[in-house]
């Protein structure tokens, strides 16, 4: 019995041998595996962080400049001739004969004021011109008497002078009666409320027993006196539009221009370059230009807002590029290019005028440069970048491939129908 205890023992203690030695075999492979997958991880991670270290850049390619620029711009609709019409004397509205609307003649009544006291002192500027005559005519009798007596012993050469002089005096006296006679009956005359060229009333403020005041009439005038009536002429309008700084050389008398307005959808009218100001505005570094339109048909009235679409020749050897891909530093304006071996490569450009949402760029640049769109401004000279593809939907596709040119700039202000860009640069 004991000899086969002894040996169960044994062969007990050899299977334990080898169950530890097993159990020591997985922990090491347990272990080594962990060790090993943590040391993978982190090879991964540092790819990871090493290749998101890269910027992710768009790229762009700069395009040709449109052979037809378009320029759309807010503009006013005013009368050929629109004039405010005040009263000229003091008095009460005695009648009205036009109101609105109304098509009038030059020289029409529109109305007629009751003027009492100038009736009065027109009355008495008359009584005072015949007084002066009367007196005139008397010294006149009087000069001829003496001057008949001059030579004798009867009067002195003195005397015959002064009644001479007398008679000279109240002739000026008569021509000071006259003129105050006829200033009178000037006011007299403006009694009539008349339209000062054929057109539109477009505006009555007068009705019947109102008062006026002759104050509304002098221009220099603070008085609190209204208009009577506002005629114009709108046989053909005047249209104003603000022309910002960077689109003043298309202005010259070849421009047109085509006119819409709300109340009429679809329709054009033509415009025809009338004047500019030639000189900008120091708030908006815009220029007034006025251009001018036919109505005939009475379709266009005052003070009515249109859209005015502009049409120049464009230059299509200049390139464009949008103007998020300029970088302005120290150095000056800039672009960031992108090399062949995916490394920025920071170049001075010279910018022209700007268009808004893009930019001419006359130097510094050729249309098969690759353009990073919207840089960050930490890109350095050099720098390894990553070229991804646009986003769908959110970044907008190159509108500037040298290989598909524009024909037409369609970009609007102050806001584009579609986005595309104007501005160019000399390859």
């Amino acid at each position: 019995m004991s000899g086969v205890g002894q040996a169960r023992g044994r062969g007990i203690s050899g299977r334990g041998k080898l169950l530890a030695g097993v159990g020591v075999v997985i922990l090491l492979a347990v272990v080594g595996g962990g060790i090993l997958e943590r040391r993978l991880h982190v090879a991964a991670l540092h790819r990871e962080t090493e290749d998101a270290a890269i910027p992710r850049v768009q790229l762009i390619s700069p395009s040709h400049g449109p052979s037809v620029r378009t320029l759309d711009l807010p503009g006013n609709v005013s009368a050929w001739y629109q004039a405010p019409i005040y009263a000229q004397v003091s008095g009460y509205v005695r009648m009205w004969y036009k109101d609105i609307g109304a098509v009038v003649k030059a020289g029409d009544v529109l109305a007629s004021i009751d003027t009492p006291g100038v009736d009065a002192q027109y009355a008495a500027s008359k009584a005072n011109f015949d007084v002066a005559m009367a007196r005139y005519k008397l010294a006149q009798i009087t000069a001829r008497r003496w001057k008949a007596l001059q030579g004798t012993q009867a009067v002195s050469q003195q005397e015959v002078d002064v009644q001479a002089a007398n008679a000279e005096a109240e002739q000026a006296q008569v021509e000071a009666a006259r003129h105050e006679v006829s200033r009178y009956a000037a006011l007299i005359g403006f009694k009539q409320i008349v339209a000062p060229f054929d057109g539109v009333v477009t505006s009555r403020l007068a009705d019947v027993g109102d008062y006026v005041n002759a104050g509304g009439g002098d221009v220099s005038s603070r008085g609190t006196a209204t208009e009577l009536f506002s005629v114009a002429d709108v046989h053909r309008m005047r249209i104003f539009v603000s022309v910002p700084q960077d689109y003043a050389d298309i202005l010259s008398p070849k421009l047109a221009a085509d006119v819409t307005v709300p109340q009429y959808p679809g329709r054009v009218f033509k415009a025809q370059f009338l004047a500019t100001a030639s000189a900008f505005n120091l708030s908006t570094r815009t220029v007034t230009t006025e251009l001018t339109v036919d109505n005939d048909q009475r379709e266009l009235w005052p003070d009515s807002y249109a859209t005015v679409h502009f049409r120049a020749p464009g230059d299509p050897s200049i390139l464009i590029v949008p103007e998020g891909a300029l970088i302005f530093r120290a150095q000056g304006m800039q672009v960031a290019l992108v090399d062949e071996h995916n490394r920025i490569r920071l170049r001075n450009v010279v910018v022209g005028t700007n268009l808004g949402t893009s930019v001419q760029i006359r130097g510094g640049l050729k249309a098969t440069d690759r353009i990073v769109n919207n840089p960050s401004a930490g890109l350095l000279e050099g720098q390894e970048v990553k070229v991804v593809d646009p986003t769908p939907g959110y970044s907008a596709p190159s509108d500037a491939a040298p290989s598909a040119p524009r024909n037409e700039d369609t970009r609007a202000m102050p806001a584009g129908e579609d986005g595309s860009e104007e501005a160019g640069a000399r390859q």
